[in-house]
């Protein structure tokens, strides 16, 4: 049976679009899988590598725009991932809930950031890679890797040109290239530090700002890595102890984990069968202390991921540690295919390796200072780049910002909007109840966010919609959140 997208794009296969004076052509974006993929239109910009020097190598910056489905307004929307790491054009077919509504009248861009997706990705080799999370303490590991990683990017890529401030240079160039007077800008994660960077060296292009889970310039963010997200724990143990079926089945989940931490922390551990999440075959291993605060870190970013935290914390309190073996498997796996992490320390290391200290009372977190020494390890061999020198001052601009949080958001906690905002005078900041990290596509927001840009202001949005948003009730059984 053919594909009806496949026939589609055979049919426009030789047909061309104009944007400005860049020619699209009609590709798919997403590899299929559960999550289908999406049609659009492609072309690739060639910009210099080292911004101030237009004479040397070049790099090919893939660019995708899905068209609006009725008439276009004049200033097209951006989106700009997070990560730092992650592709836009692979993001947009797993957000595309989100952005329905706004494509009624928006022309939509997704550049891949140069070093992601298919703008030159740095990836580093992915044998023997440390954990994906980088919770781990072998620091001399991670050096060694940081080498190997480097000496085989550094044949084709110099290193210290893949920060943020040359994504602020090629959001530039690609937007006099399209010949819009101003655009949108759409940032999850670290994509609100590209975004604030971009507004802050060229105000006069920003028609507004969307920040979903938002980096605040000011605050130093890495070293805040370990606290953000046992306070987000905490806030979740104490949803469980409002919630009966939780209280009655896991008690403190609080207690659980400071049992589970002592076990894996006095090396209580034996190899334990597991079946391989993806492969299906049988596997054998002993459950680490950094590969269980990984699991814990990283299943905290989302609802469904959140409501497994009790029950996973009691298993392996009581030496159960098969599920969350697999678990760490799986998120190896997938976090190494999303993030490119050579392309990662690039930016890190030159804009954050300054701030890599332990903070007082590190230790007695879940994380303790592996972050933050497991970065430092890696920004020690790493090539830094000279960044923006304005990078930590807060964004001050009279446009249009909604700033949006998640109540439970493990890594970008709701203060950090608050305070991206007090410089802002259009800006609203809006929480939403029960949600993790990035909420773009939660409830009604995508209702919202095409009201936000239809209007040009967030002080009229009705957000009542937003009250239904809840947590998932978390997992008491093993078939569900029944008993």
């Amino acid at each position: 049976m053919f594909d009806p997208l496949l026939l589609l794009l055979l049919s426009l296969a030789g047909e061309a679009f104009a944007y400005g004076d860049l020619r699209f052509s009609p590709c798919v974006l997403g590899s299929g899988g559960l999550i289908p993929p999406a049609e659009a239109r492609c072309t690739s910009v060639v910009v210099p590598e080292d911004p101030d020097r237009p004479e040397g190598r070049s790099i090919e910056l893939a660019l995708a725009w899905v068209p609006a489905r009725g008439r276009a307004e004049p200033e097209p929307v951006f989106f700009l991932a997070g990560g730092p790491g992650q592709s836009s054009r692979d993001a947009y077919p797993l957000l595309a809930a989100a952005f329905s509504e706004l494509r009624r009248s928006r022309d939509l861009f997704f550049l891949d950031q140069r070093g992601t997706g298919a703008s030159n990705r740095l990836d580093c080799p992915s044998e023997e890679a440390p954990l994906a999370a980088w919770e781990s303490a072998d620091t001399e590991q991670a050096r060694a890797y940081a080498i190997r990683c480097r000496d085989a990017l550094s044949e084709r890529a110099d290193l210290r040109f893949y920060g943020t401030r040359e994504a602020v240079a090629d959001l530039e160039r690609v937007r006099e290239r399209l010949k819009a007077a101003k655009i949108w800008l759409i940032g999850v994660s670290y994509g609100t530090r590209l975004a604030q960077d971009y507004a802050r060296r060229h105000p006069d292009r920003i028609a507004g700002l969307v920040l979903d889970g938002v980096v605040a310039p000011q605050r130093p963010f890495a070293p805040e890595v370990a606290r953000n997200l046992d306070e987000a724990l905490a806030r979740q143990f104490a949803r469980c102890a409002e919630d009966e079926a939780c209280r009655q089945q896991f008690g403190d989940p609080k207690a659980l984990l400071a049992k589970a931490k002592a076990r894996l922390r006095a090396g209580e551990t034996l190899p334990m069968r597991y079946r391989d999440p993806q492969s299906g075959e049988w596997r054998e291993e002993a459950l680490s202390y950094p590969a269980f605060a990984g699991v814990l870190r990283m299943y905290s970013y989302q609802p469904i991921g959140a409501a497994l935290l009790p029950r996973l914390i009691q298993e392996v309190a009581e030496g159960e540690d098969h599920n969350a073996l697999a678990l760490a498997r799986l998120l190896e796996r997938d976090v190494a295919g999303q993030m490119a992490l050579g392309m990662q320390l690039s930016v890190l290391c030159s804009e954050d390796a300054d701030t890599l200290s332990p903070q007082p009372g590190d230790e007695e977190t879940l994380l303790g200072p592996m972050f933050v020494n497991m970065l430092a390890a890696f920004c020690r061999e790493w090539p830094k780049g000279m960044p923006d020198p304005d990078r930590r001052q807060p964004l001050r601009g009279d446009y249009p910002v909604l700033l949006l949080s998640g109540e439970f958001d493990p890594v970008t906690p709701p203060s950090y909007a608050e305070e991206a905002a007090r410089e802002l005078p259009r800006a609203r900041h809006l929480l939403l109840k029960g949600q993790g990290h990035h909420v773009l596509a939660a409830g009604c927001m995508p209702k919202l966010l095409a009201q936000f840009l239809e209007r040009g202001e967030a002080e009229s949005l009705d957000t009542s919609c937003l009250e239904r948003l809840a947590a998932l009730p978390f997992v008491t059984g093993p078939y569900g959140w029944e008993p």
